[in-house]
């Protein structure tokens, strides 16, 4: 793809661009908005969920992007920072944009595997903050599971600051929203997955006994967290911290349940192997 250089700030082409962070609040027709260099690069590599409409770049940072903007399936256009800051509304550094079509959002039982097979597979309880949500993805793709599922009270984890905290996991994972009302409990069932609810008050903690192969690792929103029906249902765990000290970031809290989820199921990298024996005699 040829790049197109456009000087002025009103050109049509950019409409997509313009007022990024207040569009970002009422959403994008259909589309979202990428920024960074390794967002980017996940967006147009073999794993993305998602097709680009269209590439922004600063002139200065083409060459470094020129064969992945070239296999692009998408125009490619090149402006000053000045113009770009002027379109999207704020001071543009790192000179890397692009719009994304988020397409058809599956239903969960498209990307979660079927029974009998393993599968873990993270449920966002009104997870109502970008970071939080970003990062939980994050974790949920260091760590190997299979999908994420968010109700319908959770915060969009296409939304731009959602990407970049998650560092483009959100592009790669593959992941649905619930309809309102929809039971945690009663989608684990027919998904054939068995419920794990994390939470500071649960009597059991979590690595105190095996855990399933196949699982719905359920967090809730900091502060209120997972409701008492759901708790009272689910086979609830807590995380052993040290002392009386029972708050952990959500995020944090999904890293290190995913963790010995992904551990148990045998999803992690091989050990390093060990030292070599002492030679005998």
């Amino acid at each position: 793809m040829t790049p197109e250089t456009i000087g002025d700030p009103a050109d049509p082409r950019l409409d997509p661009y313009a007022r990024m962070r207040e569009r970002d609040l009422v959403g994008r027709a259909g589309r979202f908005v990428v920024e960074g260099e390794v967002t980017l690069r996940l967006l147009l590599g073999p794993r993305s969920r998602f097709r680009p409409e269209s590439l922004l770049l600063a002139p200065e940072r083409f060459a470094g992007l020129a064969e992945a903007a070239r296999n692009a399936p998408a125009p490619v256009y090149l402006a000053g920072k000045p113009v770009m800051s002027a379109v999207t509304g704020f001071p543009i550094h790192r000179g890397v944009l692009a719009i994304g079509l988020r397409g058809e959002e599956p239903a969960p039982e498209a990307i979660v595997p079927p029974a009998p097979a393993p599968a873990l597979v993270l449920a966002l309880s009104g997870l109502t903050n970008h970071d939080n949500v970003g990062a939980a993805f994050r974790n949920a793709a260091a760590f190997g599971a299979d999908a994420v599922l968010l109700d319908a009270g959770s915060c969009d984890p296409l939304y731009r600051k959602a990407i970049r905290v998650s560092a483009g996991a959100a592009l790669v994972t593959p992941f649905a929203r619930l309809a309102e009302g929809t039971d945690w409990l009663d989608l684990a069932e027919r998904l054939g997955l068995e419920a794990l609810a994390l939470s500071p008050g649960a009597g059991e903690l979590l690595g105190e006994a095996p855990l399933p192969g196949r699982v719905l690792l359920i967090l809730g929103t900091e502060g209120p967290g997972l409701s008492r029906g759901l708790l009272a249902r689910a086979r609830a765990l807590r995380i052993p911290m040290a002392g009386d000290f029972d708050s952990l970031n959500v995020a944090t809290a999904a890293g290190i349940a995913l963790h010995a989820v992904a551990r148990a199921q045998r999803r992690l990298g091989t050990e390093p192997p060990a030292a070599p024996s002492a030679p005998v005699g």
